[in-house]
């Protein structure tokens, strides 16, 4: 307590009651949630296991885990016993989600070894529903179907709101893609909100002993919570005739930039309404930033309207001036940031970590890749392919997940052809009718006495064999040590040397060296069953409960794949868009293509907008600016372009509205760097290594 300011002092000892702290940027929530956490267990008389804390990406919740960890070691709890921090759900919304719909899934009429799905198996089933090869018709009726879900409206609702022919058209995909999921006894990403919501609010006996189960809730990020979240969490922390409501939310009206997956600021409102005696704690102090930088960030987001007011302050001293520089066009952008980042490097013996290039939209990086490369400088781009999305990843969980529910068929049809088996699509097209004329699935389909006079022997075999292969190592799935089954598996599809006959040497051995990586990870996870041994703290998902088995390791791993994938820190610069920068901190930023219609961005069909809808989005559009000016701890440089290319057209562009809301002085002297010619810049290079270092600043 005592490293604590009194704000964040007066959030950790709030306990009578509902509780909403809003954190500003750098403001040290981290350490608050982890701080009542620990109050809670020291002090009061909860118990480690009825104390969840959820956030929304893996990397989060693994933090918090370490951090709480370290708080409690050693700690004992008011009478006296030893606190057990792996008893404690830490972890994201999803999982916790996950945890609820395995222990309910016959309620709903699913098997616990359902399936999840990922987005590229759920843009296959509603390719099929449209019938169409359209990708961004495909895309757009894939994110109305999230937003649906996300704000918990059920198919045959969407389907009587429809105000036109597409949304009718969207609806009726919704209905049939949702029934499909549940045929294959599958769910994607946004179910695993969505159908614990639903359980929830239906079942008052599963509700009450979920709610005795958990009974102190922390949330994370509150603001980018949507309606479902807001659910969900309502229901299990919101009180019952059995006790009050016991939840602390900690969030940031002003980073909300999520809107468009359905994250809303009526969640803020809605606490205030829905629990009249929630208390507000604001924390202004910030830990990360200069006053430079806290004062232009203010005076930004100042400009929209306050759900709650506050004002970031900083005890770091003004620091340095931000710089704005006006260029020419994009590539001298790009030059001028990858020069003035060496120098930066050099000046302030920094690493390359320490900087970050961050931007409104993925496009802009590859100007950026193209002179770090240029100039061998290493760089780590945000959203880059993740582990689970490799295809060698993939091709093995196809057979992971069939494992765990033979009625998922995107799974059965990458299994039985990766390697080919002597299955062919003939084989497959045949396959299919049957399992449509009978409601099975593929691999049920299998059985049909049919199939084999429809086939022949020799086209009936390899299909056969491969569904016995297989439901003999489901069986030992069931019963056996994960590691054995594992070993039995890679054997009997003979991966390695389908690789290497497949592929040239190299591709062969990263590929095979990354599946074998990922089948020690499976084997380490399978085998960590004792719960001294295996703590939360050792759980990919962070929940509490002890030694998954292979099948529901399975589980696991799809939503960890959607999460995020492994996190590296190398000593390379951080190219990313500002919606994946927040969060993250560095001491040194440049934000680049700072000008209208980079950002706020324009849309395609913003003239058709209304008023309301577009102040709204250039809010949001604020706050993002808001954001990716927070990031900064030290040095601050914003640029932007005189001319851009689009369309294959050099436009004329003028800077961001945000730029001149920052406050600085002389905003209208913005400097225009010359174009730096390659002997300019050697020779800039040269001069700055006769220029004596100066202190680390």
């Amino acid at each position: 307590m005592h490293q604590l300011n009194s704000a964040q002092r007066a959030a950790v000892c709030a306990l009578d009651g509902p509780c909403l702290v809003l954190a500003g940027a750098g403001s040290g929530k981290t350490r608050v949630i982890t701080a009542k956490i620990a109050h809670l267990l020291e002090a009061h008389d909860y118990e480690a296991r009825h104390i969840a804390a959820v956030t929304f990406t893996n990397k989060a919740a693994a933090q918090m885990r370490e951090r709480v960890r370290a708080l409690l070691e050693g700690k004992r709890d008011r009478t006296g016993k030893i606190i057990r921090a792996s008893h404690l759900t830490v972890c994201t919304f999803h999982s916790l989600g996950l945890q609820i719909l395995r222990a309910e899934a016959q309620t709903i009429g699913l098997k616990p070894q359902f399936s999840i799905f990922a987005a590229d198996d759920c843009f296959g089933l509603i390719q099929e529903q449209l019938a169409t090869a359209d990708k961004q018709l495909i895309r757009q009726v894939q994110s109305q179907i999230s937003l649906w879900k996300n704000n918990g409206v059920e198919p045959e609702v969407a389907l009587a709101q429809a105000s036109d022919e597409q949304m009718q058209q969207a609806a009726l995909v919704y209905r049939n893609y949702a029934a499909t999921l549940l045929a294959y006894q599958a769910v994607d990403f946004d179910d695993l909100i969505r159908l614990p919501a639903l359980l929830l609010a239906q079942d008052t006996s599963l509700l009450l002993r979920w709610q005795n189960r958990l009974r102190y809730f922390l949330i994370d990020e509150y603001q980018d919570t949507n309606a479902c979240q807001y659910m969900l969490v309502k229901h299990l922390a919101g009180g019952s005739l059995l006790r009050a409501p016991a939840f602390t939310a900690v969030g940031d009206d002003d980073q909300a930039i999520y809107g468009w997956r359905g994250a809303t600021l009526d969640n803020l409102k809605r606490l205030q309404e829905d629990f009249p005696t929630l208390q507000v704690i604001k924390l202004e102090q910030n830990y990360r930033s200069t006053g430079h930088i806290l004062t232009a960030a203010n005076n930004v987001i100042a400009r929209n309207p306050k759900l709650f007011e506050k004002q970031l302050w900083s005890e770091h001293g003004m620091g340095d001036a931000i710089v704005i520089n006006a260029m020419n066009d994009e590539e001298h952008e790009a030059e001028s940031v990858i020069f003035q980042l060496s120098a930066d490097k050099f000046e302030r013996r920094a690493h390359f970590r320490d900087f970050a290039i961050l931007y409104r939209s993925n496009h802009q990086a590859r100007i950026f890749e193209q002179m770090l490369r240029r100039e061998r400088i290493p760089y780590v781009l945000s959203g880059g392919q993740s582990f689970f999305d490799k295809a060698e990843i993939k091709d093995i969980c196809a057979y992971l997940r069939l494992l765990a529910n033979e009625d998922d068929d995107p799974a059965f049809i990458r299994a039985i052809t990766t390697p080919r088996r002597g299955v062919g699509p003939a084989t497959l097209t045949v396959l299919g009718e049957l399992a449509g004329q009978y409601k099975l699935s593929l691999f049920a389909a299998c059985d049909l006495s049919i199939l084999e006079q429809k086939l022949g022997a020799r086209q009936f075999e390899p299909l056969h064999a491969f569904c016995r292969w297989l439901r003999y190592l489901g069986e030992r799935a069931a019963r056996e040590p994960a590691a054995l089954v594992l070993d039995a598996l890679i054997e009997g599809i003979g991966y390695e040397s389908y690789l290497y006959d497949t592929l040239e040497a190299r591709q062969a051995q990263a590929k095979w060296q990354n599946v074998s990586e990922f089948f020690e990870w499976l084997k380490r996870r399978g085998t960590q069953a004792d719960a001294d041994a295996n703590t939360a703290f050792d759980n990919a998902d962070g929940l509490a409960d002890q030694g998954k088995n292979l099948l529901e390791l399975v589980q696991t791993i799809a939503l960890m794949s959607m999460l995020e994938g492994r996190d590296q820190d190398p000593d390379a610069v951080r190219l990313s868009t500002l919606h994946a920068a927040k969060g993250l901190e560095y001491p040194h930023v440049f934000l680049v293509g700072i000008e209208e219609g980079m950002l706020p961005h324009q849309r395609d069909k913003e003239e058709q907008e209304e008023a309301q809808a577009q102040a709204q989005r250039i809010e949001e559009e604020r706050r993002l600016m808001y954001v990716g000016i927070t990031r900064a701890q030290r040095s601050l440089r914003i640029s932007w372009c005189k001319q851009r290319k689009r369309g294959g057209d050099q436009q004329r562009c003028e800077p961001s509205r945000f730029i001149g809301e920052m406050g600085l002085e002389k905003v209208s002297e913005l400097s225009a760097e010359p174009e730096v010619t390659p002997q300019q810049r050697l020779d800039r290079l040269k001069a700055l290594l006769q220029t004596p270092r100066v202190p680390i600043a």
